[in-house]
């Protein structure tokens, strides 16, 4: 039997056909078109099920379940969207929906898009074979997901978790969520770039030499989060100082992470995880030399996701299991 996952975001609609074994055998996808209405995305999200069916000669007969992986609040027991920032879902039935649209009579199951990639890197991924789990993405902000004893935490109001929103800096930088020092502030791609570009300005005032000048070619606006790391690597001074400081906010928050829950494994998505096990090598004596746990105790390791741009689609598929 197959699975469909659905990867709804503010953008693209990804969905694919996923079997047994957690491969996906077919993609498609489509514009979102966020300033449509829920009906109308939903009626497209229908589309893709049966594009995808019909493309492997297959039957709504032949999927043993469908997930969707939505950004914002879900509430897996109603089968609601509660709420997704940037489109247009307020308490809206999604697993009702998407069922009247297919003529469906199987379920529909529904998550937090972090969520489901959390439960992804579990079944298939960096952390599978593990019973508790954690995954974050360095991204825009920073996202996050718990897998306790196989199964996703998302709290009693299906909020949990946004891990992202930790302050590891009292009275820091002004988040998005209204508090401030949040940990996705220091360390998302969005808070390395801001890094970066603080100590840059601070660098042409003194006068002070940086190869991160070449790379971005004297224009601030083509910071990237990879810019420090390039200039790190080619033995730049000012790079290598901005990476220490980025991975410093980053270690405060994964020990955090690891003292509360102690997971099998943390793995690292998003963005900045593409610096691969380099990433894991300058966080690793930072993070484990600050955790809780000592001596023979085991110790949770530190991994890079693997599933990357799939992840959405192979959580949501996976989370009817």
């Amino acid at each position: 039997m197959y699975t469909i996952g659905i990867d709804l975001g503010g953008t693209n609609i990804a969905a694919g056909i996923v079997d047994e074994n957690y491969n996906i055998v077919k993609k498609a996808s489509t514009p979102t078109n966020a300033s449509r209405s829920a009906d109308e995305i939903t009626a497209d999200i229908a589309a893709l099920c049966k594009k995808l069916t019909e493309d492997m000669e297959l039957t709504l007969a032949d999927i043993q379940s469908i997930g969707i992986a939505t950004p914002g609040t879900a509430n897996s027991e109603t089968g609601e969207i509660l709420y997704a920032n940037n489109l247009p879902f307020n308490n809206y039935p999604m697993e009702q929906k998407l069922s009247d649209f297919l003529g469906y009579t199987g379920r529909v199951h529904i998550a937090n898009d972090a969520n489901a990639a959390a439960k992804a890197e579990a079944v298939a991924g960096a952390a599978k074979g593990s019973k508790y789990s954690v995954m974050i993405t360095l991204g825009t902000g920073v996202g996050g997901g718990i897998i306790l004893d196989g199964q996703v935490y998302s709290g009693f109001n299906h909020a949990g978790a946004e891990l992202g929103h930790i302050v590891i800096v009292k009275d820091g930088r002004q988040c998005t969520c209204g508090r401030r020092g949040c940990w996705e502030t220091y360390s998302s791609a969005t808070g390395l770039i801001r890094t970066t570009r603080e100590r840059l300005e601070e660098a042409r005032k003194a006068g002070r030499k940086t190869v991160m000048e070449e790379i971005i070619g004297g224009d601030l606006d083509r910071i990237s989060g990879r810019t420090a790391f390039r200039a790190m690597q080619s033995g730049d001074e000012l790079g290598t100082e901005i990476v220490d400081e980025y991975i410093s906010y980053l270690a405060t928050g994964l020990v955090n992470i690891i003292n509360i829950f102690q997971p099998n494994v943390l793995s690292i998505g998003g963005g900045i995880s593409n610096e691969g096990d380099s990433l894991i090598e300058l966080l690793h004596d930072k993070v484990f030399a600050e955790t809780y746990t000592r001596g023979d105790t085991p110790q949770c390791t530190l991994k890079i996701a693997t599933l990357k741009n799939d992840a959405g689609i192979i959580g949501a598929a996976s989370l009817g299991q």
